[in-house]
């Protein structure tokens, strides 16, 4: 059985056929990596002259200025999700198990579990009211390349029904998540235009897997750029306009710089609500200098948070608990479970 050839993960999933000509492939999560100028952890310090060696050390580069939030942006419009309530998403697909809590147990068990868990968030922050969503992965990269050398599956329109149809039984948004790999989001978001348009249904972008600069998914970490991000944004707004609908959530996950590059470019627009999701796994230290290094410091609009059931424990560590995450600055108004 052929496997995903991941260099940079401690895990290989199992491929598993999706139909007779797909096999899908895809990422349980990605592994954070320790921040590169966390001084606390690896005693950074400004560069010293080295006496009596006759050179003097290059001056420390100034310091950048300090992130501001929030961020000063248009009004929420009447029917934003944002700021003022808080998403509780469980992300996955239920052609796997490997993939996320979505597809990981029984629908029913799913989401009474996916219940719980909002119900955590309400008593952790009683002034948030808290939206629960299914944040299905709709288009999957994959380990080989298939017949159209794209390196992606796409969910077939009954997948994507079947779980819209559990979100809205119990009340519940939905994500449409892209990992578009060597095609392009100009290929694969016009043809979710149809469940888009509906006024419940949301948009995720995963530059991990979008293979712009070469290399097959899960050899190298892929990337977006600001001008990927306002074509999504452009997109979602003409929709919104057309259809007379409340504003978009679009959720960008990232937990390395590279993934999303000039980030200070993307255009905020009334007719979307764009999340910076840091979406990384290992021990809370970690996830909190990822959440610093990669959300904080580079101010978007909105943040995001993803917990990981099992990544985030298999090692002894705790999962963190919605008090945990709400002590971050700015509090995340999306979280995410894996």
């Amino acid at each position: 059985m052929p496997r995903f050839p991941i260099s940079r993960r401690p895990w290989l999933l199992p491929a598993m056929l999706l139909s007779a000509a797909a096999l899908v492939i895809a990422p349980q999560g990605a592994w954070t990596a320790p921040v590169q100028n966390s001084a606390a952890k690896q005693g950074a310090g400004a560069p010293k002259s080295k006496q009596g060696s006759g050179t003097t050390a290059k001056p420390a580069a100034p310091a950048r200025p300090k992130p501001t939030w929030p961020v000063k942006g248009p009004d929420p419009r009447p029917g934003s999700i944002l700021p003022n309530k808080r998403i509780v998403a469980y992300y996955g697909n239920p052609l796997s198990k490997r993939m996320g809590i979505l597809g990981e147990v029984p629908p029913d068990e799913m989401l009474k579990r996916l219940e719980r868990e909002v119900k955590a968030w309400e008593r952790a922050d009683s002034t948030t009211p808290v939206v629960p969503a299914l944040h299905l992965i709709a288009v999957v990269a994959q380990g080989s390349a298939g017949r159209d050398g794209m390196y992606r599956a796409r969910m077939s329109d009954s997948l994507v029904e079947r779980v819209y149809g559990w979100a809205q039984r119990h009340k519940a948004i939905m994500f449409l998540d892209i990992q578009v790999a060597k095609s392009t989001l100009q290929a694969e978001l016009p043809r979710l235009a149809p469940f888009l348009m509906r006024p419940d249904v949301h948009l995720g972008l995963d530059p991990e897997f979008s293979m712009k600069r070469g290399g097959a998914p899960g050899k190298r970490i892929g990337t977006y750029d600001a001008a990927d991000i306002n074509y999504a944004i452009d997109m979602l707004g003409d929709l919104v306009d057309k259809h007379n609908l409340p504003p978009k959530v679009l959720v960008i996950h990232r937990f390395t710089r590279p993934m999303l590059t000039n980030a200070s470019k993307i255009k905020l627009d009334p007719r979307v609500q764009v999340v910076i999701h840091m979406d990384g796994w290992g021990p809370p230290w970690m996830k909190k200098d990822s959440y610093q290094a990669y959300v904080y410091a580079e101010p978007v609009q909105y943040t995001g948070f993803k917990l990981f059931y099992k990544n985030d424990t298999k090692k002894g560590n705790p999962l963190m608990k919605p008090a945990d995450v709400l002590a971050l600055f700015p509090k995340p108004l999306y979280i995410q479970y894996q």
